[in-house]
């Protein structure tokens, strides 16, 4: 039970901060920055919240290329069943050199690629890419079939339009 032990939280109060909170980790320590005008009651709460925060991130962070090879599977089985191996790939992993595109599939040796820039999205959202990237082991080009395999997706239109937002936020201009 090592592993769930609180790390040493540092709190710094700000005259100048008003209502925002954040943290941050410092090496092994967690700082907090928290408005002066907090009371303790305040900064214990806030605190408690933030560390939650920050454990939270850090396991969507901390997802791993197995990670996404089981969630392939569960895919596969709900949404493409019926092509069997055809929907399989070889290998699924998190790549950090994905700049113009949120995955990328090479149907000739079955490799699936997904930006690590999706690692903190909503489940959701990283699985209707993962799907379009199996879609395309069975369907290689955009055609209507593709688009109907990833049509099976029930939010798939809404992760579209999510995907579509954070581009337009970022100023990113994607290849599909």
């Amino acid at each position: 039970m090592a592993g769930l032990r609180k790390p040493v939280v540092e709190v710094r109060r700000s005259q100048r901060r008003r209502r925002t909170v954040s943290a941050y980790r410092d090496g092994e320590r967690v700082v907090v920055l928290i408005p002066d005008q907090f009371s303790r009651a305040e900064e214990s709460e806030w605190v408690d919240r933030m560390l939650a925060r920050l454990a939270a991130r850090e396991e969507r962070l901390g997802r791993s290329d197995e990670e996404l090879l089981i969630r392939s599977r569960r895919l596969i089985e709900r949404y493409l069943s019926e092509h069997g191996r055809a929907a399989v790939p070889t290998s699924v992993r998190w790549v950090t050199n994905q700049n113009g595109r949120w995955g990328s599939c090479t149907p000739a040796d079955r490799t699936i690629r997904i930006s690590h820039r999706i690692q903190e999205m909503p489940d959701w959202v990283i699985d209707y890419v993962l799907l379009h990237e199996l879609a395309h082991l069975v369907v290689p080009s955009h055609n209507a079939r593709f688009w109907a395999l990833v049509g099976r997706y029930p939010k798939a239109e809404r992760a579209r339009g999510y995907l579509e937002g954070v581009a337009a936020a970022a100023g990113i201009e994607l290849t599909d």
